[in-house]
């Protein structure tokens, strides 16, 4: 033994030393940012936030009286703004930062401080993937604004659309889309916001129509909508943003993007449809508000599903979407009473529920699906994505309750009689949307 210990020790001493050209060229090539995959990113960036400006601030303000449009428009932009400032400081390291506890995000990356040059698990640089993250963040709270329309005190929206950024999204989506407990240690699965977009929103929107009340009028008084063109126009935006939305959450330029942009469109195509087959049946004519209702129910039905099913899959994603969300508004409004005014619960919250679940079922194989990750089958995704929907539907009524009601010892959260008769664009912001003689 002790020979051929002085042996390795003398070979160790002769060993011709490595220069560093050499060294650097035996060590592992660095990873270096795809320039195709960042450039679809970018892209999908600024079709997402086209979602919310104008997309969402038009389908939204075409719901309202004209008395209000502006004050929906303002709200949205005023979101947006707030979301992205806030998201750069500390928002993406909450949802993104660095998996500690696996209930948000180390602090590493306040300020977009040590970003990587590569984000892992990617090709793109993690500033694109920062950057792509943050439309989401954006319009996310943006579509709370059609649950508390033509009542809710400016500043009060705004303070709470900032908090709950920040307390209710960015963790959700560390939990899912950052290295979270539900992604990790259930397998709950959300491709691209069922969980994380849509139910945070529709859940956190019912909480605080019920806490704001009712419109003056609802439910006796008929509040139809002022310009159901703008309405369309608006949903049209939305539809081809929602490319980005799905399709870049693929991150990459590749085919799951493409499989996701073709269930997205499929299962908007086959829910609008539905949509006006239901009008035609139950109203006697098909309408505009209606296509646009109904595209926006299969688009937010197919979202969390996007890359795992197959087109005829999210066929049926798209018309179970649209018939689902038609009952939810009939009950919610009709029923319950509840001015949930544009129907976000709904719509968006109903939607991404109930794709959520049927993601489970139609990532079979034998259904068209991409097949379960190891270790899963049918029986335990579905359990991961009913612990999924318990966890992040829990949060976010606990958290928007709790910001509601302590932002409105600041700011109250609705508006006077008076003003909300007049209406919120000229007693609020001293505008009006249309100068008509």
């Amino acid at each position: 033994m002790l020979r051929k210990a002085l042996s390795l020790i003398i070979a160790a001493g002769m060993a011709v030393p490595v220069s560093a050209q050499e060294a650097a060229a035996a060590a592992p090539a660095a990873v270096v940012p795809d320039t195709g995959d960042t450039a679809w990113i970018l892209a999908s960036s600024a079709f997402v936030l086209l979602m919310t400006l104008p997309g969402l601030a038009l389908f939204y303000g075409g719901l309202v009286r004209s008395k209000n449009l502006l004050s929906v428009v303002l709200q949205c932009g005023a979101i947006a703004a707030a979301a992205s400032v806030l998201w750069v400081i500390v928002g993406y390291t909450v949802a993104f930062g660095p998996v500690t506890t696996g209930w948000m995000g180390g602090g590493s990356a306040f300020m977009f401080d040590s970003l990587a040059t590569v984000r892992d698990g990617t090709l793109v640089p993690e500033s694109s993937f920062a950057l792509f993250q943050m439309t989401f963040a954006v319009i996310t709270p943006a579509l709370m604004v059609g649950a508390w329309v033509e009542r809710a005190r400016f500043a009060w929206v705004l303070a709470f659309c900032a908090l709950w950024g920040l307390v209710v999204y960015a963790p959700v989506a560390h939990w899912l889309w950052g290295g979270g407990w539900l992604a990790s240690q259930f397998g709950t699965l959300d491709f691209a916001g069922g969980l994380v977009v849509h139910t945070t929103a529709g859940v956190s929107a019912l909480l605080v129509a019920l806490l704001l009340g009712k419109r003056d009028g609802f439910p006796k008084k008929l509040i139809l909508p002022h310009a159901p063109a703008l309405t369309m126009v608006g949903a049209a935006l939305l539809w081809v943003g929602w490319f980005g939305f799905n399709g870049g959450s693929a991150l990459g330029a590749n085919d799951n993007a493409s499989s996701a942009i073709i269930n997205t469109h499929i299962a908007a195509s086959a829910a609008a449809l539905t949509w006006l087959l239901v009008e035609r049946l139950a109203l006697g004519k098909p309408t505009t508000i209606g296509w646009a209702t109904g595209a926006i129910a299969g688009l937010a039905t197919i979202t969390p599903a996007a890359v795992f099913v197959s087109p005829g899959a999210a066929i049926l994603f798209g018309v179970a979407g649209s018939l689902v969300c038609y009952g939810a508004i009939q009950l919610i409004k009709l029923r319950w009473h509840i001015d949930d005014s544009l129907d976000v619960f709904a719509v968006h919250g109903v939607g991404g529920l109930l794709g959520t679940m049927l993601l489970a079922v139609f990532l079979a194989p034998e259904l068209g699906g991409t097949g379960y990750f190891p270790g899963m089958d049918m029986s335990s995704q579905l359990l991961a994505q009913f612990v999924g929907i318990g966890a992040v539907a829990l949060w976010s009524a606990i958290g928007t309750t709790i910001l509601a009601l302590m932002v409105s010892t600041f700011f109250p959260m609705r508006v006077d009689q008076e003003e909300e008769i007049e209406g919120l664009d000229v007693t609020s912001h001293g505008e009006r949307a249309w100068d008509i003689d």
